[in-house]
């Protein structure tokens, strides 16, 4: 009877899985075509020839190496700057004592409130008068601070007992040591999960690293793909197979943290 009861929930879940799965299978097959198949009629899920010639001339005609290596030079150390100097800044808050910090804290989380593309031309103006333009510094540099990274480290650091600081300041630690040796190795949870979310916003990031980049050798993949797109015609064969190149790191981060990704958001509400 249990199973009887659960039985239209469960297929209602599967139709919904089969919503998302089917666009992702047909996009993934469909990189497989050749060019004269993807809209020939009847529309079929499976290529009558499979083909790899998409993939060859999206990675040696494109040069995707270097779009690869531009993507992950911007990711990783974005993502290594993010998680730091967020997680010094929600230290400060949540352990120092100072009605400007409150106040300082609340204007941050205001940002939050603001699209994006309302601060892009000021960061745009600053990136340019640093010399940046044109540079993949131009694209880390302004995504480094993050109000999501500060507010989830400063809840975590809330939960820490301050007679655990208090008790390394008596043996002599320095505040840096603290933070670095105590408080940041406890924070380890959070440090992962924002990392995660952290290299897939910057991997996916396309509006800024477009405003930002001029020198095709500077391309990252978002932007690369853009530029596969004609302004008469599009070669879809290879737009779809550069596409599914670009999402495998991403697929592949997912398989690895699922259970941190998964329970990113339970984890945060938890620690408040």
């Amino acid at each position: 009877m249990k199973r009887l009861r659960f039985l239209p929930s469960t297929i209602v879940l599967w139709l919904l899985a089969l919503c998302f799965v089917i666009p992702v299978a047909w996009f993934i097959l469909s990189s497989f075509k050749p060019g004269s198949e993807l809209f020939s009629l009847p529309l079929r899920l499976f290529p009558e020839e499979w083909t790899v010639s998409g993939y060859e001339t999206a990675w040696n005609r494109f040069d995707f190496a270097r779009y690869f290596l531009n993507t992950s030079i911007v990711a990783v150390v974005t993502t290594a700057l993010t998680v730091f100097v967020s997680a010094m800044t929600g230290y400060a808050f949540a352990k120092y004592k100072a009605w400007w910090l409150k106040a300082f804290f609340i204007c941050i989380l205001a940002t939050t409130m603001l699209p994006t593309e309302v601060i892009m031309p000021s960061s745009f103006a600053v990136v340019r008068d640093l010399g940046l333009y044109n540079t993949l510094a131009g694209i880390i540099v302004p995504s480094i601070v993050t109000a999501t990274g500060i507010f989830m480290f400063r809840q975590y650091f809330k939960t820490v007992p301050d007679e655990l600081l208090e008790a390394a300041r008596i043996d002599g630690v320095s505040e840096f040591g603290a933070f670095w040796r105590i408080m940041l190795p406890l924070a380890k949870p959070i440090a992962v999960v924002l990392a995660i979310f952290s290299f897939q916003w910057r991997w996916n990031d396309y509006i800024w690293p477009l405003i930002v980049l001029r020198d095709p050798s500077q391309y990252t993949l978002q932007v690369a793909l853009r530029s596969i797109v004609g302004a008469d015609n599009v070669d879809w064969s290879v737009l779809l197979a550069a596409s599914v190149i670009s999402l495998i790191p991403m697929v592949i981060l997912f398989a690895v943290f699922q259970r941190q990704i998964m329970n990113a958001d339970i984890n945060s509400g938890l620690k408040d």
